[in-house]
């Protein structure tokens, strides 16, 4: 008769297939249930004959897929011994049973904790479990060429998996034992599972029962834990657990990296004549201590491709959010129109936009939405998409569109999340802007002659109620009157002394290159700023607006 043996990687599994049919998914109601993510509820279907061993796999159209052998399956295929199938990302492959008496589980090996407290067992700090291995240990056969293939394990580009067995089966050269454990913790330090698993005597997984007091005494105090012959110990000897596997003698020790223990190895032998003393304790222990390595290396390996995941995700929404933003500046006649903007992080909440409506006027605005990074550039897109909607309405209303995309924000988001916006209409023909300030920092107009004014909110910021009306205010534009719009990334740029750049700075640069070209004076403000904040990093986004009308 053929099995099904396979883990994914916190849970072994051994299905035996006997005649009939098997759904194997991540549904709890499947015969064979497999819940990992990669697979599908309802993934595959198991089909075995009748008074044979030929297995047909059907997949049943799973997102990720069911392969045969490192190809993917189409349809439906046959399966023979020692062929793989992979469910999704879980791998398993055809093997025989050996003894039909010994059955599989059709449920994955756990690891369950019993409650016995062995009296016999010897706790040893893991420094101590690591001191130089005594003379008659490394007189052990093989000892040296073991530990020498374990050094290349951790050099080797293996999966996990794969890496586990293998290591099991070199400790298993110099340390007799009848079933030798890696066992991982979860993230709350509360559970275990088995990672791999090595029974010389061929017998099934099933269950793994080891004791609550050793895996506390492992996860609390990081310590090493022998067992002596456990018969000698009443209390001991009761125990169901126990005398279910003949348990003779155990120990176990921490595999650890800076005070966190990453899992634990374990091994017990039921043969009298393998009684586990300190000598061996220190010799699994350093195996142990190369096992810890490895799986460290895994973890850095894991983090480093979530980080460069995490930064092509990042440039990916960088470069959609630059390309959300205005490129082809609308021309209108009489003006010269420049957008600037710098970002702190890659990607952020400051935007700009213009537009010019079907009457021929220009729209244009700035905001600042609350927050930075992933969420604060979410809200923005939402905001620039609202506005470009109505652009094409010829009765666009300024003030009846910040409040229809001010609900829409203050419905579908959280408190927190909010925008302070200046947005504005320029008439080419009256020379009038028409504008709303919905709580933004205050843009400044500086005339031909030097003057100047800062237009202040006319109301409060979007998103955060939903009952607000904005006022319109407008003033007009003379020939070399210069409107400077900018986000507090601008006028609160931080020194080193935090000192905060300001709005008097500002216009002092502003009245000062007036008569240039708004690329000009966009460019020289941004220069002081640097000069300003000297090698302090940049806490803000920087965004600024510059319309100026030259005849």
């Amino acid at each position: 008769m053929l099995k099904l043996v396979g883990t994914d990687g916190n849970r072994y599994y051994s299905w035996i297939l006997e005649p009939g049919k098997y759904i194997v998914g991540r549904k709890e109601e499947c015969q064979f249930f497999l819940p990992d993510r990669t697979v599908s509820r309802r993934h595959a279907e198991i089909e075995v004959a009748n008074g044979s061993d030929e297995i047909i796999v059907h997949d049943l159209g799973s997102h990720n897929g069911t392969c045969i052998n490192g190809r993917r399956l189409t349809g439906s295929s046959k399966v023979r011994l020692n062929d793989t199938i992979m469910f999704g990302q879980v791998e398993f492959r055809v093997t025989l049973l050996d003894d039909p008496a010994k059955q599989a589980n059709k449920t994955p090996t756990t690891t369950q904790l019993a409650q016995y407290d062995p009296e016999k067992s010897v706790v040893l700090d893991i420094k101590e479990a690591l001191q130089p291995l005594p003379s008659k240990i490394t007189d052990i056969p093989e000892l040296w060429s073991t530990l020498s293939e374990m050094a290349r394990m951790l050099v080797l580009p293996e999966p996990k998996e794969v890496m586990l067995q293998r290591s099991l089966k070199l400790v298993l050269k110099v340390v007799p034992a009848d079933r030798l454990a890696v066992l991982s913790t979860s993230p709350d330090m509360k559970s275990v599972y088995t990672d791999a698993l090595l029974l010389p005597s061929g017998i099934d997984p099933g269950t793994f029962t080891l004791s609550k007091t050793i895996i506390n005494e492992i996860l609390t105090n990081k310590t090493s834990v022998l067992i002596g012959d456990s018969s000698s110990d009443d209390r001991f000897a009761k125990q169901e657990s126990i005398v279910a596997s003949n348990l003779k003698s155990a120990m176990a020790v921490p595999l650890f990296d800076e005070g966190k223990v990453l899992g634990i190895l374990y091994a017990d032998t039921a043969n009298p004549m393998h009684c586990y003393s300190n000598d061996y304790l220190r010799l699994f222990a350093t195996f142990g201590n190369i096992i810890a390595s490895r799986l460290l290396n895994y973890t850095l390996i894991n983090e480093r491709q979530e980080k460069q995941l995490m930064e092509a995700e990042l440039d990916r929404a960088a470069q959609i959010q630059e390309n959300l933003l205005t490129k082809d500046i609308p021309e209108l006649p009489g003006y010269a129109i420049h957008p600037f903007q710098e970002q702190c992080q890659a990607v952020g909440g400051d935007l700009y936009d213009l537009a010019l409506l079907p009457d021929g006027k220009l729209f244009f605005l700035v905001a600042d939405v609350s927050g930075k990074g992933m969420g604060a550039a979410l809200l923005m897109s939402n905001i620039l998409a609202s506005f470009r909607i109505k652009y094409s309405d010829p009765q666009f209303d300024l003030a009846a569109a910040i409040k229809q995309v001010s609900i829409q924000l203050h419905k579908y988001t959280a408190a927190q999340d909010f925008a302070t916006l200046f947005a504005g209409i320029i008439d080419p023909e009256s020379h009038t802007l028409n504008f709303v300030n919905a709580g933004h920092n205050p843009p400044l107009v500086v005339r031909k002659n030097g003057d100047s004014e800062f237009l202040e909110a006319s109301g409060v910021m979007i998103g955060a109620f939903d009952f607000s009306d904005w006022q319109l205010d407008a003033t007009k534009f003379d020939p070399g009157d210069v409107l400077f719009v900018f986000t507090d990334g601008v006028s609160e740029a931080n020194d080193s002394k935090d000192n905060q750049y300001g709005e008097e700075r500002i216009k002092d640069i502003i009245i000062k290159n007036r008569t240039d070209q708004p690329e000009v004076i966009a460019r020289k403000l941004f220069d002081d700023i640097m000069v300003f904040v000297e090698d302090e990093p940049r806490a803000d986004d920087i965004t600024m607006l510059i319309v100026k009308r030259e005849n």
